[in-house]
Order: structure tokens, then sequence, then C-alpha cells
């Protein structure tokens, strides 16, 4: 089955075909640090990470580019009320970013680029937009994009050019939705804020400038595919296809694909609004990182997600009965005859997974591929018609599909040194039938987090709520 993409700019569902066969190069609009990403944030990069990992399982080489920006009127604002350096408070935040990424298992970015280390590349483009005509020096120095000079602008969001306001200029990064204006490239240098010395003379970008010569920079004058929260495509979205098609005279980005806002309370989760949850909380109230990434997943990225405690608590079953899965087909010893139709139960679960994904990132029809293979592992392992290698083949099969995923085991599943010597001598106590011993090792076990099952091939243990994982 070919891949298909929605594609924001036409709102169909075009085949995809790499600019460079078997490669692919995405640009995903990262986090602002000015304070710590929340969850309505992660939606947008874990969708990222979705399709990077679904595009390697299908065997593409990928190039993932994901900035950073670390200037910007929020951040100088932010840096202000603390009283402290711009570069301190970006950061602490672009650290924090970065750990909260890990907990959730977000697949690194092959680039991780800051706005502030690519300060030439973006005065090498205004320089190339003042040189066609596509920018102009106002009074004060800074220096705008002059939208009347591009026909095309418009047409990612459909705006109709007849509504601009032409020759009006807006120095400010973000500025009304339904506005469209001379926009900043180049902001003059003002007392209290950040600087640099250029040949457009002192001052600092704006922020639509970054993502263009950051993407142009590490993926091309072209690239297949731009990601990001449907909250960008106007204005930064809009302004980047503005400024680099008018400073290459090519196509910018070939597809472009949005993520649908996380809601909470029926809400948009937004730190003007005061609705957010940060991954710290979420943690804080009991729920894994795990967790916390099956909900942010698990509906489709073009559909607007509620998200509140009744979701992570039916993602939290839903991650425990593939940890469970696992751990039966890793414990199970029946040595019978292998199941001769296996393979095509497994064969039938890859197309319908594959398939799913393949259409425009479809998880929750992925995730019920996922689940229906589950549901039959399980009555198969009940019934002990696998055999052991039956069952060790169908674990790497069901880790092979999780590959895209990354929800169903906590790494490596492995316990604290203290803990596994707790699982020992319960193992222990049961083989001299010390019943009592084996209770208590039990509940020392449930006390520090831990759920112990025996089972037909032996004892089973998953995390609960709360329990020490990482």
């Amino acid at each position: 089955m070919t891949l298909r993409l929605v594609d924001t700019r036409t709102g169909a569902a075009e085949p995809f075909v790499p600019l460079r066969e078997g490669e692919v190069g995405i640009y995903s609009c990262g986090p602002t640090v000015y304070g710590p990403a929340h969850v309505g944030n992660f939606r947008s990069f874990l969708f990222a990470d979705l399709l990077v990992r679904h595009l390697r399982f299908r065997g593409f080489t990928v190039r993932w580019v994901m900035n950073i920006t670390d200037v910007d009127d929020k951040i100088i604002a932010r840096a202000a009320a603390e009283g402290v350096p711009i570069g301190e408070l970006t950061e602490r935040y672009a650290a924090a970013f970065l750990e909260d990424a890990r907990r959730l298992r977000m697949t690194m970015p092959d680039v991780l680029p800051r706005a502030t280390h690519h300060i030439p590349e973006m005065v090498e483009l205004i320089e190339l937009l003042i040189g066609r005509g596509h920018a102009y020096r106002a009074d004060d120095g800074s220096i705008y994009f002059r939208i009347a000079s591009w026909p095309r602008y418009g047409t990612l969001v459909h705006i109709d050019p007849s509504q601009l306001r032409v020759g009006e200029r807006v120095s400010a990064d973000e500025y009304a939705k339904d506005d469209a204006r001379d926009f900043a490239l180049w902001k003059v240098a003002r007392p209290g804020e950040p600087s640099w010395g250029t040949s457009l003379g002192p001052g600092r970008p704006g922020w639509h400038i970054e993502c263009s010569a950051m993407s142009m920079r590490y993926l091309g004058p072209t690239f297949d595919l731009h990601t990001g929260g449907v909250d960008l495509v106007f204005p930064h979205h809009e302004d980047e296809i503005a400024q680099s098609e008018a400073a290459t005279g090519k196509p910018f980005v070939r597809t472009w694909l949005h993520c649908a806002h996380l809601r909470m309370g029926g809400v948009k989760m937004a730190k003007s609004v005061g609705n957010i949850d940060c991954p710290a909380d979420v943690y804080e109230r009991g729920f894994s990182p795990r967790a916390l990434r099956y909900a942010l997943l698990a509906v489709h990225y073009r559909s607007p997600l509620e998200f509140s405690d009744e979701s992570l608590h039916a993602a939290t079953a839903a991650v425990e009965r593939l940890a469970i899965v696992l751990k039966t087909l890793g414990a199970y010893r029946h040595e019978g005859p292998d199941d001769p139709t296996l393979t095509a139960l497994l064969d039938e679960a890859r197309a319908d997974f594959t398939a799913s994904l393949d259409h425009d990132l479809n998880v929750a029809a992925a995730l019920g591929a996922v689940f229906e293979l589950v549901r039959e592992l399980n009555r198969r392992l009940e019934a002990r018609c696998l055999s052991a290698a039956d069952a060790a083949r169908a674990a790497t099969f069901l880790r092979g599909l999780d590959a895209v995923l990354a929800v169903a085991e906590e790494d490596a599943e492995r316990l604290p040194p203290e803990l596994e010597g707790l699982l020992e001598r319960r193992v222990a106590a049961r083989a001299a039938r010390d019943w009592t011993e084996s209770d208590r090792l039990r509940q020392e076990l449930a006390n520090a987090g831990v759920t112990v099952e025996d089972a037909r091939d032996g004892q089973r243990w998953r995390f609960v709520e709360g329990g020490p994982r990482d």
C-alpha cells in the first residue's frame, strides 16, 4: 500500500513520494524555551515522532530536524520578569524539554538547531530578500517582508488576497489570526534586548525567519515534510513559505502536516488560558510516562484530543495489557509442536498495522490491529497451542510493532537490583513451599509499586501506577 498523507495546503490525502528516493527530510517546529513545555506541546512533538518512526519502519532513511527557539518576544519578556539573562533562562528550559522528551521516548531529532546559533544564515536570507525587492527597511531601522511583493501569500491558510492590509506593518512575532501585514524579519536593537552586530546593523531576528533559515540550512531549499501544531499555520508557516520561496525561487515544502489542539475541560490547552498540564504534573498524579505517551498518540493527529485523568487511566490499562502479554509470552514454557497458523496471523497483523499508518497515520486503527493480535495470542496461550519457540517469535514480532509506538514496556523492563533480589527470594520461598514468606515478599514488592502474579509458567510482575519506574 502507498503511504498517503493529508497536506494542509490541499486538504487532500496525497500519495507520499519523497524528493529523493528512499530518503525523507522532515522539519518540525520545536519548543520556544521560555517555560516548561506542556502536554499540548508534546502532542505535536510526539505526532512528529510517530511519523518519523513509521517512515523508518517502512524502510526510509529519515533526516529529522527540530528547532529550539531561544530568542523571541516571549523569551525576552520572561527573562526580564525573572531578572536573568536570556541565555540562562533558555538553557534551563531547553534542558527541561530534552529531559521530558527522553522520558516520553521521543526519538531525538538528527539535528536540534538553536536560533541564536544561526544568526549568519538568517542575515544571508534577509539580504537575499532585500536584493530581490521582497524586503525593505523601515524608518526605525527594522527590516520587514513586503507581502505585496508575493502574490501567492495566503495559499496555505487560504486567505483572500483582497483582504490583506497591504503596506501596514506588525513588529510582534505573533499577531491576529485574521490579519496579514508586512512582518518583521530583523528588529533593530533596543535597550535591554539582546542584539547581534551584523551587516544589517545591530538587532535580532524576527521569529518567522528563524525557521526558514534553519530548515534550509539542514534540509536544503526544498524538502519533503514540515510538521507543527495547527495554531502555527498562520501566521508562522504562511510567513515561512513566503520568505523562503521569495528568497530561493524554489518550492519550500512539499507536504505540510498539522496536529490539532489538545483540549482540557473543553478548551484548547494553552499557557495564555492557564489550563495546562506539564509532564511532571501528570507523573505526580501517579501516571507513567508511557501512559502519557499513549494518551497523546492514541487519537488521530488531525482530530482534537480531550485530555483528562480518565483518558490517562484508559491509557494505563492499554499499555499494561501490552506489557502483560509480553511478560506472559516470555514466561511461556510449553514444549508442544509449533503452531502452523502463527505465521499467517503475524503477517495479517503486520499488514493491518502498516496499512493503517500508511493511511495518514491512522493510529487508532493501527492500535486496533495490535490489540486484536493480543487477544488472539492470549487465546492461544490459554489453550496452550503455541510452542515456546512460537511464543518467543510472537514477542519479538510485537516488539517490532512497538518500535513505532514505543508504549508496550518499561525500558528493558528492569527492576532495581534490590527488587530483583526480592523476586528471586520469592521464587525460592515458593519452591520450598514457604507460603508465609512468599506472601510476605509479595506484599513487600507491592509496597514498592510492583504487582506479582503467579501463573502456570511461573511468577510475572508488572509496575503499578507510582511504581519504581524511570
